[in-house]
């Protein structure tokens, strides 16, 4: 089943130093695959690992991972609050010279010092990457199995699309295709009567009118062209029920289709012809764009 490139997954763990770990996966439409990680700065040595184990499940898209380290709120969610004594005695010493300088009476309150800029702040957490990455690759391979249950919903989404865009093209060609024999018997009509016009009463070579007809049938022949787009669309049709990346297949397949059309176009003068191209041409457009949203 085909994949859209869009969709979003989240896993959690609680196993990392007592911490709570929270991965965020997120895939946009790109030509490529094109990764992007956040995560704090002491589990930096694994993003290449994060990134390789994402490339091995995804294979296009712009694809975002987010990586964080949240406190569990009322279980140690306080632990790592520390004081920034240095910073908090300095506060002090300032805040006592100003009360003797200025003649003031305000007390300096435990209350007042905690609650200037910087004098409590939250520690890093110090985790070995190395002792880290068991627990760090399970919830990203979670996160990637919820995103890609979101890129398989839209992925169907885009396949009664083009199943049903493949039909509507499918029956413009089968009109395409019964319209071949009445093409050349309306030139040979019409070429017929304008001799008959020109030679007024006057006897003309029938076997000449017959090899202008067959050189113009062979000209406007659009036989070839017919069998290789019921061709590619048979291949189309095998790729939907693939479980490969099918998303640049499909746009180099489309783009012969295009190729096929615009011969059968160029080929033929009948206007009921060319307006069946015209829708083709229309179909084949919508595919295009809404290949570039899949994976």
């Amino acid at each position: 089943m085909i994949r859209s490139m869009t969709g979003y997954g989240r896993a959690e763990s609680s196993t990392l130093a007592g911490k709570k770990l929270v991965v965020e996966i997120k895939s946009l439409n790109h030509r490529n695959l094109e990764s992007s990680i956040r995560l704090p700065v002491f589990l930096a040595p694994l993003e290449v690992d994060i990134k390789k184990r994402a490339g091995e499940r995804i294979s296009r898209g712009r694809v975002e991972i987010n990586i964080r380290i949240d406190s569990e709120p009322g279980a140690n969610g306080g632990d790592n609050l520390e004081a920034n004594l240095p910073l908090i005695s300095s506060y002090y010493s300032l805040m006592t010279d100003l009360k003797e300088k200025f003649n003031l009476s305000d007390e300096i309150t435990l209350n007042t010092l905690v609650n200037l800029k910087g004098s409590i702040y939250i520690s890093e957490v110090e985790i070995d990457p190395e002792e880290a990455w068991d627990t760090i690759r399970k919830a990203l391979d979670d996160s990637i199995d919820s995103l890609i249950h979101m890129k398989e919903a839209e992925g169907r989404l885009l396949y009664e699309d083009f199943v049903a865009r493949i039909g509507t093209i499918s029956d413009y060609i089968k009109k395409l295709e019964s319209r071949i024999p009445q093409v050349t018997d309306d030139y040979r009509e019409r070429l017929s009567e304008r001799i008959r016009d020109l030679a007024d009463g006057m006897e003309y070579d029938e076997s000449r009118l017959i090899q202008e007809v067959a050189i113009m049938a062979e000209k406007s022949d659009i036989t070839e062209e017919i069998v290789r787009l019921k061709s590619h669309m048979k291949q189309f049709g095998e790729m939907l029920n693939s479980d490969a990346a099918i998303g640049r297949k499909m746009d180099f397949l489309f783009q012969e289709m295009h190729r096929e059309i615009n011969t059968i176009g160029s080929k033929s003068n009948d206007l009921t012809i060319s307006g069946n191209v015209i829708e083709i041409k229309t179909e084949l457009a919508k595919l295009r764009e809404q290949a570039q949203n899949v994976e």
